[in-house]
Parts: structure tokens; sequence; C-alpha cells
């Protein structure tokens, strides 16, 4: 039975710490928080992926941590396409309340890249859900991998976790690589007009924990 664990540790080392640099952050809302930013040598997949330390994650023998892959549409441009921006900002918050660990991963559009992301999209506004446009243009529906992650997680000593998250795949994926994922929490709801579409196509294509209502219930929800 120790096989398996053994084998996901392995796949999950020979990352290492590069730098460590505090940074004040303020968000458009005025929220501040200030967060130890972290880079790695021996990534897997070689890419630039950061963590964001918030409050002391050692408090707590499962501190609270959330993989959020890059959305540059919602993270930067506050697009309403999607809730990525609204969910890393509730991210940082709730982890720097508790102690924990926010993964900042350079995967645009679930790991398809920021063009192909934009060729979806149109193809999204001709009747396509999130997925579907994925497929039509040859790609995977979620092509990212959670190795870089896992070796983050190791690289700054975490080997148990609270999993901030409604995607199934990340904990499945953390703990098929030897993380020990203690709960998954869910993160809020941040539905609107523009985004309904997409969060239905979560839930029916990859079983994210999220209850939403129909498009012409939206009024209760829209934040």
């Amino acid at each position: 039975m120790d096989a398996a664990p053994s084998a996901g540790h392995n796949r999950s080392s020979g990352a290492s710490v590069r730098t460590r640099v505090t940074i004040p952050l303020r968000f458009a809302d005025g929220y501040e928080v200030t967060v130890d930013a972290v880079t790695f040598h021996g990534l897997a997949d070689g890419k630039e992926h950061v963590a964001l330390v918030l409050g002391d994650p050692a408090a707590s023998p499962a501190p609270l941590v959330r993989l959020h892959s890059e959305c540059l549409t919602g993270d930067v441009f506050g697009s309403a396409r999607c809730d990525c921006g609204p969910q890393l900002r509730e991210a940082v918050e709730r982890i720097a309340t508790t102690g924990g660990v926010l993964l900042y991963l350079r995967q645009e559009g679930r790991g398809i890249g920021l063009y192909n992301k934009l060729d979806a999209y149109a193809l999204q506004d001709a009747g396509l859900d999130t997925y579907e446009a994925n497929t039509a243009l040859g790609l995977p529906e979620d092509g990212r991998d959670y190795t870089a992650a896992a070796q983050m997680l190791t690289a700054l000593g975490i080997e148990e976790l609270d999993l901030l998250t409604n995607n199934p795949d990340k904990a499945g994926q953390l703990r098929d690589l030897g993380v020990r994922v203690r709960f998954v929490r869910p993160t809020g709801v941040f539905a609107t007009d523009s985004n309904v579409r997409y969060l239905h196509a979560k839930v029916q294509h990859t079983h994210h924990t999220i209850t939403l209502p129909e498009p012409s219930s939206l009024a209760a929800l829209a934040v």
C-alpha cells in the first residue's frame, strides 16, 4: 500500500527554492496584504510558476492552498467571461486569514495558451462552450498537469494541506503525486450574465462542485 505514495513523492521532488522576496499587494477594491513571493529551480515543465506565501503556513498542520492557473484576461484586465479574477481575490484573503500558499501557475487557458484561448473565445461566440471550443481547435479540454505544483509544495515543506478549489481534478492529481489533501474547501460562486454559461460548462464537463441557477434565474446570484 505504500508503493503509490512513494512513487508520487518521487515524481513531485527535485525542485528547490530559488528566491524569496516580500511584496505588498493592493487589489482594486482596496484590500491590502503582504506576501512572500517564492520562485523555484528545477520545476518539471520549466515554466516560471510562483508561490505566494500568506500568513504563517506552519501554524497549521494542513495549511490552506490554492492552485490558481494564470488568466491574463480575468486576473489583470477584469474580464467578465470567466470567474478567475474574483476567485484570485477571494483566495488571497482566505489564505491570508488562516495561513497558507497560493500557487500562481503559468497555465493560461487551462494550459492551451493566451492566443489559443482567444481563438476559443471566438468559437464560443459562434455557439460552442469552453470545452467544445478547445477540442474544435484540436486541443485538450483541460491540458493542465500539476506535477510542478506538487514540486513547489515539496520545496516549501508542505506535505499535507487543505485545498481551495471546486475542481476535483486538482485534488486527484495532487494525491496521485503523493501530496496529502486533507480537505477540499470550495471557492465562492462568482456568476454573472457574462460567465454563467461558462460556469455551467465546468459543472457539466469536468464536474466542478458548484451549484448554479439556470441563466434565466441568474439575478439572485449576480455579483
